[in-house]
């Protein structure tokens, strides 16, 4: 694939690739070292909390529903992103392994961007699952299955994983004859193919359409399902029911919250905000929601609480059974 866009109209082009590029991390900030330190104890819980949620959902099989697939995805992207970012991140900055070779970066820049995005069409099939369920509960069964929502969720990994293909792949038409420095904690692609020294304009498209595409589409979104639903629940339900119906959608609009919040706010400014608050921005995203997913999930959604009670009588009893048993 990288072939494809190293030649055009049928010629080859050589582009200048450094062997490596230096990643900076945060500028002028003391101590910074304890930053690192408290995003690995995030990533530790991120790990226990959605492995947890996974193993829940994968050992009931009352959970095997449409929503439940949707979120078992959410919570393996989440293991998969952190795990893609952290580990490297504290390797960089604790270890002072800063140069990163150039094929790793793309590497490193791919797995982050791709996860990072994923995260959104979750939020978006979630979206969706809640409002057919309180829309049209009837027809809620033939709407979403089990097929449906595993159909969907394939289509948005096979999206994601393209677009953002395009854009490693157009990193590898530019040229980095000046500078090799990426101010940023991770290959961000941002902050990388600005450091071109030949044309940069696809670059400069792909970083102004993909935010509308991957972020700020999916948004709208998911904001308008929940206007209709507010909306429709105003007109037919009563107060009690509609205090029901909107406590189904807790959970999802807490993670809207704290996903979209810091994401599009650096996105929208990209290259206006300070390289030291693009950081925080893009690493609270890229580690919060996941540590917070499985606790919000796991503290306001009845059927998982009723899951691992149900899981936990089942441990007790085979130790129970395993304890009677003469020796």
């Amino acid at each position: 694939m990288m072939d494809l866009f190293n030649s055009a109209l049928g010629r080859n082009i050589t582009f200048v690739r450094p062997p490596y590029f230096i990643i900076t991390g945060f500028i002028g900030i003391p101590n910074v070292k304890y930053y690192y330190i408290f995003l690995f104890f995030v990533y530790i819980v991120s790990v226990v909390g959605n492995t947890a949620v996974m193993a829940v959902i994968y050992m009931d099989n009352s959970l095997r529903t449409p929503k439940y697939i949707a979120v078992f995805n959410l919570a393996f992207v989440d293991l998969l992103g952190n795990s893609a970012l952290v580990p490297k991140v504290l390797d960089i900055f604790l270890f002072n392994h800063n140069v990163i070779p150039y094929n790793d970066c793309m590497t490193f820049l791919f797995f982050c961007y791709t996860c990072l995005s994923m995260q959104s069409f979750n939020l978006v099939a979630l979206s969706y699952d809640r409002l057919v369920a309180i829309i049209f509960p009837l027809h809620y069964q033939l709407r979403v299955n089990q097929r449906f929502m595993l159909s969907m969720i394939a289509s948005f990994w096979v999206f994601t994983i393209t677009a953002v293909l395009i854009s490693v792949g157009l990193i590898t038409r530019l040229s980095f004859c000046k500078s090799v420095v990426i101010n940023s904690y991770f290959c961000d692609h941002g902050q990388l193919y600005r450091l071109a020294c030949n044309d940069n304009f696809p670059n400069d498209v792909v970083s102004f359409l993909y935010p509308v595409i991957i972020f700020w589409l999916p948004l709208v979104f998911i904001l308008s399902s929940y206007l209709y639903i507010g909306y429709t629940l105003v007109k037919v339900a009563t107060l009690q029911q509609g205090i029901k119906a909107f406590k189904t959608c807790l959970a999802h609009l807490s993670l809207v919250v704290v996903y979209f919040t810091p994401l599009l706010m650096t996105f929208t400014l990209m290259e206006k905000i300070h390289p030291n608050n693009r950081i925080i921005n893009l690493s609270l995203t890229s580690v919060f929601p996941p540590m917070l997913n499985p606790i919000i999930y796991v503290l306001q959604t009845k059927e998982i609480q009723t899951s691992l009670k149900k899981i936990s009588k089942i441990c007790q009893k085979s130790k129970m059974t395993i304890k009677s048993i003469p020796m």
